[in-house]
């Protein structure tokens, strides 16, 4: 059965050495001293690594049923689940008015990484109610707030969200989901919703559905979609249950991974629902959830490949396969351990590049969000909009990718389930569909975030890049050549790509389109490089202040090398896929595929 040990001390490393987050005049990072990020990390390192994942291989092979209407989650889910619960973890980042613990969301995303490593299936049943809890905190009525938000920050409650139907996923436009307004404020709400995770479930006294449905008489399409609180329970004035709603589940999915997690199709039969902010504006208060679980499926990538890429790493230096080409490394041995093969050597820097690279970019990503949030930045907002779609689709797919090649590490093993791996890649597969399939991230962050505000966010991310570069060249001859040149050239191929969609975009929009998988690429491999030029420079400074640890800083020097070297001359590639334009890509006819 694989193992999962937290990065705690990698986590260490990028909030306190790279990003110096109890430095910044964010409110509430002063607090974040190291050993108290450190205790709270040690103590959800333990949960993860204890009680979460023995249960990430029980939740796979059982997976939920259903009986009578009511869902059963795999054997101890319940148990697990309560002492999560009993640890005020799901409140960690919420309002104490709420019961919360207030602190800043860059906590909330490393404790979030650490309980999504080792069971993704599980704590998409607290995610998601963090994600309906925050739609109701930003959009919701005092009233609503008061009845729905105690109980769900504590998860006693939990939460969805309600978006895809049968015959429309994408295109919201098209539901037929309708909302009949009744004489007392409330609506019944009528229709069939899929893909619905954790719809229903035995974990929580009740489940409060967040469901998009067109209010009767109202405007076409999207602009016609409004958002209701459904909860599975009527609430009575006191605050307790009451009758049982109009909302069932019709059946659970069965699907390729997270078999854990209650994925169902909800039949809502005249349920009654409650209206969340204004008519018609349902798709304003779903982005608030929409955009919370995009960034937190990005981190489901990176969890995935780092649990598959710890698991890979101790096999290789465990399986004996052959014999150094250079000579006998294991002589006493009948072959020496696998990871002395260069390939083996390359897929192992491949995972490991990636997922440093990426923890430090979720971590910055959610620095910005506090700034937005605490102290009103702007500017951060913005940035962090623009990263969206390039956090939840690059890390989804390099991380699945990166699972698969820790599955390739263990050969033939890789691919029977008693050793584990497959679950890794099954279960991060999802990540690269849901909340948004990545094609449409790409067409989002191509067709709608470069241009957003006169395109001020993507010129701010450019200059943010430049300035790095040019407060930190010339101090070091090595610094400069391995970091900061590599990071100046693809910096620029993603400038040149975006000048080609401004050139030509306009007069063929199929030119924009049909780079826009490859620049989401792009911009994901830059930040990555920036992240690396950042954590390097933090890691050559330890070194010259004579840290203890001088092996852990080396390492990630060594690490960051690689990645600028064997990584991000990707960007090249796309820019030239990017600017061989539309014509190969719609040459075809549809009748002649």
């Amino acid at each position: 059965m694989p193992t999962y040990t937290a990065p705690t001390k990698d986590i260490q490393f990028v909030l306190h050495d790279v990003l110096n987050i109890s430095s910044s005049d964010i409110p509430g990072y002063s607090d974040l001293e190291s050993d108290f990020t450190g205790a709270i990390l040690d103590e959800a390192g333990k949960i993860s690594s204890e009680v979460l994942t023995p249960l990430n291989a029980v939740g796979d092979t059982e997976g939920c049923r259903l009986e009578n209407g009511v869902v059963y989650t795999p054997t101890g889910f319940k148990e697990a689940f309560e002492k999560v619960r009993e640890g005020g973890w799901p409140g960690l980042d919420m309002p104490e008015e709420y019961g919360g613990q207030n602190m800043p969301v860059v906590i909330g995303t490393a404790v979030g990484e650490l309980f999504s490593a080792a069971n993704q299936a599980f704590t998409m049943y607290q995610g998601l109610t963090h994600g309906a809890a925050s739609a109701i905190l930003a959009h919701g009525s005092d009233a609503q707030k008061a009845t729905f938000l105690p109980k769900m920050v504590s998860c006693e409650w939990t939460g969805t969200m309600n978006l895809t139907e049968p015959h429309c996923g994408t295109d919201l436009g098209m539901m037929r989901t309708k909302a009949e307004p009744q004489d007392d404020g409330s609506y019944k709400i009528t229709g069939q919703k899929i893909f619905i995770s954790a719809g229903e479930h035995d974990l929580a006294d009740n489940i409060i559905h967040l469901v998009l449905a067109k209010i009767t008489g109202g405007p076409e399409g999207i602009k016609g979609v409004s958002l209701f609180i459904v909860p599975k329970f009527l609430v009575n004035e006191d605050g307790s249950l009451g009758a049982r709603n109009g909302a069932t589940v019709g059946k659970i999915e069965e699907k390729m991974g997270i078999h854990g997690n209650s994925t169902c199709v909800m039949n809502y039969d005249g349920a009654t629902g409650y209206l969340i902010g204004e008519e018609h504006k349902g798709m304003r208060a779903m982005f608030t959830m929409m955009n919370e679980a995009r960034l937190g499926v990005g981190m489901q990538g990176l969890a995935q490949a780092e649990a598959a890429y710890q698991n890979a790493l101790a096999y290789a230096k465990d399986r004996l396969q052959g014999r150094d080409v250079t000579g006998a490394k294991n002589p006493d041995g009948p072959a020496d351990p696998l990871i002395v093969h260069p390939d083996i050597r390359r897929s192992l820097m491949d995972q490991k590049s990636f997922v440093e690279g990426a923890r430090a970019f979720m971590l910055w990503g959610a620095q910005m969000i506090d700034a937005a949030h605490r102290k009103g930045d702007a500017d951060a907002d913005g940035l962090v909009s623009l990263l969206t779609p390039v956090i939840k689709g690059f890390l989804s797919d390099q991380g699945y990718d990166m699972t698969v090649q820790a599955q390739q590490v263990y050969g033939g093993h890789g691919y029977i389930e008693e050793w584990g791996m497959s679950q890794f890649t099954r279960d991060a597969r999802i990540a690269m569909i849901y909340e948004g399939a990545n094609g449409i991230q790409a067409l989002d962050l191509v067709g709608r975030k470069l241009a957003q505000d006169g395109g001020k966010h993507v010129m701010a991310f450019f200059d943010l890049v430049k300035t790095f570069i040019k407060d930190n060249q010339g101090q070091d001859e090595a610094y400069d050549r391995d970091f900061l040149e590599p990071l100046k050239k693809a910096s620029k191929d993603l400038q040149q790509a975006g000048m080609y969609f401004m050139q030509n975009g306009m007069k063929n929009p199929n030119n924009a389109l049909s780079g826009s998988y490859d620049f989401m690429h792009m911009f994901g491999h830059v930040c990555l490089g920036l992240m690396w030029a950042m954590m390097a420079k933090s890691a050559r400074a330890a070194l010259a202040e004579g840290n203890s640890d001088a092996a852990f800083y080396e390492t990630k020097i060594t690490t960051g090398r690689y990645y600028m070297v064997r990584q991000l001359p990707a960007t090249a590639l796309h820019l030239s896929r990017i600017e061989s334009g539309a014509d190969t890509v719609m040459a075809l006819d549809a009748e002649n595929f």
